[in-house]
């Protein structure tokens, strides 16, 4: 007849669960958002106020082990580089070192979240201090070198084109990207308005009203989508 020793039998017990409690954690530590700026995960991050941009990025040489889920790749020059909710990446070694975005480098769309300032009638979209701007011989927007040193130019209250948007079913910061973009476009075709271009590319009595269309669509858009607007 087998004789059950509880002692071990515990000590056992006690064993396993040790190491499944270390095991999730390493899980949780690998699978933790990279872009959750509340916790100690990212305590080394920054805050980017200018322009009140007000997000939270890694400092320029900060390193990681693996990419955010859904980043994009992009060569420029022969280099790789690679993006994700506006942060730039390199890789080095066995990991990937954030890096200032490369001067020139074109993308179809611009990151989730940017701060619109405006230049000599132009505007810049400010996020992680890089700039982009709308080209139209290129089809996208270009990284480009900062504008002159100056003050932005004061805009009108009811000229402010920067629109918040909070997702409401749990859209990823790609798909936030990809249908503000699509409603920006829809928008802009539906009004004859562009924001991104000066003037918005109407004559200069229409800019008030147009703006106001503009906006409408693009807010009734983007909450079909599923997003509350601000």
């Amino acid at each position: 007849m087998m004789r059950l020793d509880v002692n071990n039998t515990i000590k056992h017990t006690s064993l396993w669960l040790a190491l499944l409690t270390g095991c999730a954690a390493a899980l949780n530590v690998a699978n933790a958002d990279p872009h959750d700026h509340h916790g100690d995960f990212h305590r080394d991050y920054v805050l980017d106020h200018r322009y009140d941009h007000n997000h939270y990025y890694p400092p320029r040489g900060y390193a990681v082990h693996a990419l955010p889920v859904g980043y994009h790749s992009y060569y420029y020059r022969g280099a790789p580089y690679y993006f994700h909710g506006g942060i730039w990446y390199r890789p080095y070694g066995p990991r990937f070192v954030v890096v200032a975005a490369p001067v020139g480098l074109v993308l179809p769309v611009l990151p989730p979240f940017y701060t619109t300032v405006w230049y000599g009638g132009i505007p810049y979209y400010y996020a992680d201090d890089t700039y982009y701007v709308w080209r139209d011989e290129s089809h996208g927007y270009v990284v480009s070198d900062p504008p002159p040193d100056a003050q932005p130019e004061p805009k009108p209250a009811a000229a402010k084109d920067d629109v918040f948007i909070y997702p409401k079913n749990g859209q990823s910061e790609e798909q936030q990207a990809t249908d503000r973009y699509e409603c920006h476009r829809w928008a802009a075709d539906q009004t004859g308005f562009d924001p991104t271009q000066p003037a918005g590319g109407v004559p200069a009595d229409q800019n008030t009203g147009k703006r106001g269309d503009y906006q409408r669509a693009q807010a009734a858009c983007l909450e079909g989508r599923g997003y509350t607007v601000k």
